[in-house]
Formats: structure tokens, C-alpha cells, sequence
């Protein structure tokens, strides 16, 4: 039982820390931020708002996709990003008290 605990209590502090590295990078922070009112944005678009690269943009997209944070969506021959609504709860948590 203790054992079970212990590997509950393990898993969590790591997605705990997952969250908090993706969420520890200003960059992120910002896409997050220009994107919370519901707003769809292209990779270009948030580039020019970043004033980073184009790589580092994407860079940043594809990680908050990947831990479906942002939703993507083709078209017109562009990627649009927006939040995604069922992100995870722990994602969720941890944005709410930052937004």
C-alpha cells in the first residue's frame, strides 16, 4: 500500500515538473497569453508578436501541441493554433492562476 503511495506521489511530482518547465519560458507564457481570449493565430503571426525566430516559434507550438495545450488547425495553407479546451486539468490549473 505504502509502495503504491509512493509510485502515485512519484508520477505526479513528474508531470508536476513537466508542467512547470514547459510553463517556466516567457515565450510559451506570451503564446499562451496572445491566444487565451479565444483568439487563432498562424506560427507567422505569433513570430511577428514574439519578434523571435520562426524556428523558436515553431519550436514553442509544437511542444504546448503536444501536451495539448494549443489546438492546431489547417487552412489556406497555414497552421492556425488556439487553446484547446480539454487540455488537461493540471495544464489548466497551472495556466489559471497565471492568466
Amino acid at each position: 500500500m505504502a509502495d503504491d503511495i509512493m509510485k502515485d506521489m512519484s508520477i505526479n511530482i513528474k508531470r508536476w515538473t513537466v508542467i512547470f518547465r514547459v510553463l517556466a519560458n516567457v515565450n510559451r507564457l506570451k503564446i499562451i497569453s496572445m491566444l487565451s481570449d479565444g483568439k487563432t493565430m498562424n506560427v507567422s503571426e505569433i513570430t511577428n508578436d514574439l519578434k523571435i525566430s520562426f524556428k523558436a516559434t515553431s519550436n514553442h507550438l509544437a511542444i504546448l501541441k503536444n501536451l495539448d495545450v494549443l489546438e492546431p488547425r489547417g487552412a489556406d495553407g497555414h497552421v492556425f493554433y488556439k487553446i484547446n479546451q480539454e487540455m488537461p486539468k493540471d495544464f489548466r490549473k497551472a495556466i489559471d492562476v497565471w492568466i
